[in-house]
């Protein structure tokens, strides 16, 4: 008996011992992902850590999931995003490290130039209170619409709409669905990497390198200073993570550090 107690002692230290050694991330597949896999993965192995990538299409079920505790973190989102997820949502996701940037853009199948939106066009925008500021703030930069000041805004804050344009407002990941039935649509740059669009070529409007919006990696509040998240911050701020994001997007997906 004394034997056995001994055994499932052991047994039970050394399955806590590998999920202390092991961290589950949550993240968009393109280019978040490839960054954790390609690099990031191979340099917390050097550490003695097992880094266990979940990906996910939509901006949502990540953060539950760390707020759950099923994620040690998770890896797509920008503070304007994470902030208004707090807020609607009652959770506590907080950054750590930001990572990149990723330029919004709009792309399209019936136009070359934003000039050739017509009276009445239907545009494609997020739903989230973040992503639909930043496509209303690039059409403003255009001179096609003007907004109401604020932190955030949605085309019900739009004062002037000289076309008068037509919002379809829907989830980030069905935006690049939408191409074939809308005049234009504003995408996240890891949902038109996914489906082989070319944001430095193929957006006709497209956020710089001085956008706001830096993906960081983030975890529950809390969690910030263990161990784990740790390794994890440091593994992902190193030189050969930056090397990767420069040679691989092209421009499309930009360092933050």
């Amino acid at each position: 008996m004394k034997f056995s107690k001994i055994l499932l002692g052991a047994l039970l230290a050394s399955g806590l011992y590998a999920s202390d050694k092991t961290i589950t991330v949550g993240a968009s597949p393109v280019p978040h992902a490839e960054i954790l896999e390609e690099v990031v993965k191979p340099i917390l192995e050097k550490e003695g850590y097992k880094l266990d990538v979940k990906i996910f299409n939509d901006y949502v079920i990540p953060n539950i999931a760390v707020e759950n505790g099923e994620l040690d973190a998770n890896y797509f989102q920008g503070l304007p995003y994470m902030k208004s997820f707090n807020k609607d949502k009652g959770t506590h996701i907080v950054p750590t490290v930001g990572v990149h940037v990723e330029p919004m853009g709009a792309y399209s199948k019936k136009i070359k130039s934003l000039d050739e939106l017509k009276d009445g066009d239907i545009i494609a925008i997020s739903n989230n209170a973040a992503d639909s500021t930043r496509s209303i703030n690039l059409l403003e930069k255009a001179g096609i619409v003007k907004a109401k000041e604020g932190e955030y805004k949605s085309p019900l804050d739009i004062i002037e709409n000289p076309k008068n344009l037509k919002f379809k407002e829907m989830e980030s990941a069905q935006t690049p669905r939408s191409l074939d039935d809308v005049a234009l649509a504003f995408i996240n740059v890891n949902y038109a990497l996914d489906v082989g669009l070319k944001p430095t070529k193929d957006a006709l409007i497209l956020e710089d390198k001085d956008s706001p919006y830096t993906n960081y990696v983030a975890t529950k509040a809390g969690n910030e200073n263990s161990p784990k998240i740790k390794a994890l911050d440091k593994a992902i701020l190193t030189p050969e993570v930056k090397d990767f994001i420069i040679k691989r997007y092209q421009g499309a997906v930009i360092p933050s550090f």
